[in-house]
């Protein structure tokens, strides 16, 4: 039977493959190195072609025009950015449009401002507390104090409690900028 099925791989192997490994094991002992076939050249090439890596980073060009993009909604930022109460409406602020950004960043502690409505800081509130507990409102209600129309700010770094629309240019010592709509 093992001659049988020896033979039945001999006679396929002659018919499909341009040269059987099986009649050089018979004829020879010696291991045989596989060339490459014509054909072989070709199909590298296309994998390469289909599955190639990028220029090299030295062939780009670093100093080409930047592409310019379409403005939507999306890339808006607020101008001039305002600081509002609960009571104030917030999203994209415009000087006709005077809202209280919701996208605010810190440029201090790159870190986005998280606001609370109807809290403000206890006036301990300090520097590491808010390091350690930013964003998490749970560690973060220690300091909260419930104040009806007040809204709450605060990044990593600073805080501020707010019970009118205020431009955030009135206060020097805050380094928020609006983080884009």
């Amino acid at each position: 039977m093992a001659d049988d099925i020896d033979d039945l791989l001999d006679e396929v192997e002659s018919k499909f493959c341009a040269r059987s490994p099986r009649k050089a094991e018979k004829k020879s002992l010696k291991p045989t190195v596989k060339s490459k076939r014509v054909g072989d050249a070709e199909l590298d090439s296309i994998i390469d072609d289909i599955c190639g890596v990028p220029d090299a980073l030295e062939k780009v060009d670093v100093n080409r025009e930047p592409i310019s993009r379409v403005v939507t909604s999306a890339q808006k930022k607020c101008f001039p950015i305002y600081l509002g109460s609960s009571t104030c409406a917030r999203g994209l602020g415009t000087s006709t449009n005077k809202r209280s950004c919701d996208k605010l960043r810190c440029t201090d502690c790159d870190f986005k401002v998280v606001m609370f409505d109807d809290f403000e800081w206890h006036s301990s509130t300090d520097y590491l507390f808010l390091r350690n507990n930013v964003p998490d409102f749970k560690k973060l209600s220690g300091k909260l104090m419930r104040r009806k129309g007040c809204r709450a700010y605060a990044c990593q770094c600073q805080c501020r409690s707010i019970q009118d629309l205020e431009d955030i240019k009135t206060d020097a010592g805050l380094k928020w900028v609006c983080g884009k709509h």
